[in-house]
């Protein structure tokens, strides 16, 4: 009898395994700790970069590491003591968006004498003593020329226009470059004429913005078009022209896609924005130095596309008011 029972139940469990669903599975025991990786961004006033490390924080998880986060507000030296800090309480693993493309290198070569490997996201390094195992990135050049794109579209193929510019970091160097690159060769084509007025730093800001607009109003008043870096820049850029009372006659393209970027587009106060995914910046990143860890050989760079976000994707997008 006693026998009889336990193949019943040997049975009934075998039924229950029978009919579990494929991706049916218990419940996983939480990861256990594995390390630490230290990332610092460019500012935190910036959503963009928020995104990136909560991204980061969330998938580093998954492997059973903690993020420690920390923010250089666009100040290299205040970014530089965070590596040196990173180095100190040894870190698995650093990933930096350099506020200084260039001066970012010394500490980097730091943290490679230290033996820890170091990634960039967003903003690559560009001094080259230092050693960076892989960047991962917005594809930063084609970003800038879909933003061209939008700007000869946005003018009817025909006008003067400016740049708001960050010329300290490589991303923008690059979104930049793809922009005047894009605007050169479409003027080669009938019915093009796009002629670039000036460039002016705006620190990426919008205050800086603001009063890169407010300038380049007054020393070119028959600009109407502004290419801003990034979605602040682009917005200080429209304070500017509305107090200027000339909002129907100058073009704004934006770069970034951030919720206020999205709504402005939607509002019709920025014509276009080529679009980044900063979620699946912070995952890739992750996922690059685990790959590393496994002894992976990785691709210097790794790029991530953008796609041109107008009013009527705006007006599509569920998450914009």
């Amino acid at each position: 009898m006693q026998i009889r029972s336990s193949l019943l139940v040997l049975t009934a469990g075998l039924i229950l395994a029978g009919c579990r669903k494929p991706n049916d599975t218990a419940p996983s025991a939480p990861k256990r700790f594995r390390g630490s990786i230290g990332i610092s961004v460019l500012t935190e006033t910036n959503p963009f970069f928020k995104v990136i490390a909560q991204s980061m924080a969330e998938e580093a998880a998954k492997y059973g590491y903690e993020v420690i986060s920390a923010s250089g507000e666009n100040d290299v030296a205040r970014q530089q003591n965070q590596v040196k800090d990173f180095i100190v309480n040894k870190v698995s693993a650093i990933a930096l968006s350099p506020c200084d493309s260039k001066a970012i290198g010394p500490v980097i070569v730091e943290a490679n004498r230290a033996g820890i490997p170091v990634f960039t996201m967003d903003i690559a390094c560009l001094a080259p003593e230092a050693k960076v195992i892989s960047h991962i990135a917005t594809d930063n050049y084609g970003g800038g020329r879909l933003a061209a794109q939008a700007m000869i579209e946005g003018l009817g193929g025909r006008g003067k226009v400016a740049i708001i510019d960050y010329p300290e970091v490589e991303s923008v160097i690059q979104r930049t470059r793809g922009f005047e690159d894009e605007i050169a060769e479409a003027n080669k084509r009938p019915g093009v004429s796009i002629e670039i007025v000036a460039k002016l730093p705006g620190g990426g800001a919008r205050d800086g913005g603001r009063k890169a607009a407010q300038d380049l109003l007054q020393s070119h008043p028959d600009m109407n078009g502004i290419f801003a870096i990034n979605d602040p820049s682009a917005l200080g850029a429209r304070v500017a022209i509305e107090e200027a009372r000339r909002a129907d006659q100058v073009v704004i393209i934006g770069f970034d896609g951030q919720p206020d970027g999205k709504q402005a587009i939607k509002e019709g106060k920025i014509y276009a924005d080529p679009i980044q995914f900063p979620e699946e910046i912070g995952r890739k990143t992750v996922q690059a130095i685990m790959r590393h860890f496994n002894g992976e050989e990785l691709d210097p760079q790794i790029l991530i596309r953008t796609v041109l976000y107008r009013k009527a994707d705006a007006e599509k997008d569920p998450t914009v008011k």
